[in-house]
């Protein structure tokens, strides 16, 4: 039975993954610029990105005007934000101040389908004289595609959408007997082994029998 739990585990992935389900909407930075600073004294800059009702999320690294920053991803404050659904965010990039409220770069409704679609997934921002970055959400276009979809008449179908759902159909198919074919073969195999039991009974109970006739001298009597 643990193969068949792990069976249906993979089928729920992979339907769960046709359907689009498994939209993380995380959102990275790959790369940001600033041209300006908004610090006395030349000290050094803190940085950071922040959605409103959502916690601030520090760039250590941006410490210098005028110098290109490139990300992975893969960095410990990533990703910066996760956006659900079609709902946008308002969001901004800061520069901490220790004297007076902070400075605010620039802030602006960041939604789902601002991004390219996949598998790039990119979306740059450019504010002349503060900053030029880009940030990346290979998930968010799927948003996109719901959105764009939504706007054209009722029956109307992409390729790529015709393609999407072919293949939509196509591994709920191949889920459904996957689960079949596993299904069938556990009961072969439970029914071969109740039948070797019952044998296994049946010669048991010959063998008793012929044990008690020795016993009681019964074989030899006839």
């Amino acid at each position: 039975m643990g193969a068949f739990c792990i069976l249906v585990a993979v089928c729920f992935t992979l339907l769960s993954a046709a359907s689009g389900v498994i939209a993380d909407g995380n959102i990275t930075l790959q790369l940001l610029e600033i041209f300006n600073t908004h610090e006395w004294l030349g000290r050094k800059p803190t940085v950071y990105f922040q959605c409103q009702g959502e916690d601030k999320v520090y760039l250590p690294d941006i410490r210098t005007k005028g110098q290109l920053y490139t990300f992975l991803g893969l960095e410990s404050w990533q990703p910066l934000v996760n956006l659900v659904g079609k709902k946008c965010k308002r969001c901004g990039l800061y520069e901490k101040d220790t004297l007076k409220s902070d400075d605010v770069f620039n802030e602006w409704e960041l939604c789902p389908f601002d991004f390219s679609p996949s598998p790039e997934g990119s979306y740059t921002r450019f504010v002349a004289n503060e900053f030029n970055l880009t940030f990346v959400c290979p998930t968010c276009n799927m948003t996109s595609a719901e959105v764009v979809a939504d706007t054209e008449p009722a029956g109307v179908f992409t390729e790529e959408e015709e393609s999407h759902h072919g293949l939509s159909i196509a591994i709920v198919v191949f889920a459904i007997l996957s689960l079949g074919g596993f299904a069938f073969v556990v009961y072969t195999q439970w029914r071969r082994k109740q039948r070797e039991t019952q044998q296994a009974r049946f010669i048991k109970l010959f063998e008793d029998d012929d044990f008690l006739d020795d016993e009681l001298g019964l074989k030899h009597g006839l």
